[in-house]
């Protein structure tokens, strides 16, 4: 299995150096392939390190980018790839806003981290970003509670281009052993629901490609 951007499915990285340690990420790639939803392993940088078939489907149709392909850093690709929204329906409040807050208790975990410094560089150079980072994110917080910080359970929209699925939505399930968690790696399934089905006149669903990919707005607390 060779990397490469939009081709074939990556081998595992970023590699461990125990011999031992990358047989059981050989093996566990096996089983990730026979999940059906979505699954992907990542570092705490959110470095790739693992996904399967169903996962790489799911992002196929989104363009080339140079740091921020959903198979090569998943932060990176949530916050700065301009066609995230394609596929993360409600991009900005349900997908931007929660990773934001995963990135910063990342950094205060590992402030020192180059990766992460260079992700927050990038955030500082777009002024609404940066805004959304430094003051309207611990607002949100404070206003959704501290659950937000965990992925697990959380249900958010999707636009998956299987016509089948189409508009869904789905659930976010961390399912990491205890071997991966010692590698310091994290899995993360995303289980989709049957497809939302509209109560009025069916219409074609638009789906626009951001100019940018920066955020407009800081979502006000939910009531």
């Amino acid at each position: 299995m060779e990397y490469q951007a939009g081709g074939q499915r990556p081998r595992p990285r970023p590699a461990p150096e125990s011999l031992r340690a990358q047989a059981y990420l050989q093996d566990y790639a096996a089983l990730l392939e026979a999940v059906p939803f979505p699954s992907v392993v990542f570092d705490h940088r959110w470095d790739v390190v693992l996904t399967n078939d169903a996962f790489e489907t799911l992002f196929r149709g989104v363009g080339p980018h140079p740091t921020a392909m959903p198979g090569d850093n998943f932060l990176r690709f949530v916050l700065f790839h301009p066609d995230a929204g394609t596929v993360l329906a409600e991009h900005e409040s349900s997908w931007c806003l929660p990773m934001l807050a995963h990135f910063a208790a990342a950094m205060e975990r590992h402030d020192q981290d180059p990766v992460l410094r260079s992700i927050l560089r990038d955030i500082a150079q777009d002024p609404i970003m940066d805004a959304a980072y430094r003051h309207g994110l611990p607002h949100w917080i404070r206003s959704v509670g501290p659950d937000v910080l965990e992925h697990d359970g959380a249900v958010r929209p999707l636009w998956h281009p299987d016509p089948r699925w189409g508009r869904t939505d789905c659930r976010i399930v961390g399912e990491t052993p205890k071997t991966l968690t010692d590698m310091g790696y994290t899995r993360m399934t995303l289980v989709l629901r049957a497809a939302r089905r509209s109560a009025g006149p069916v219409r074609t669903a638009v789906r626009v490609r951001r100019a940018t990919s920066h955020l407009s707005v800081v979502p006000a607390a939910e009531a």
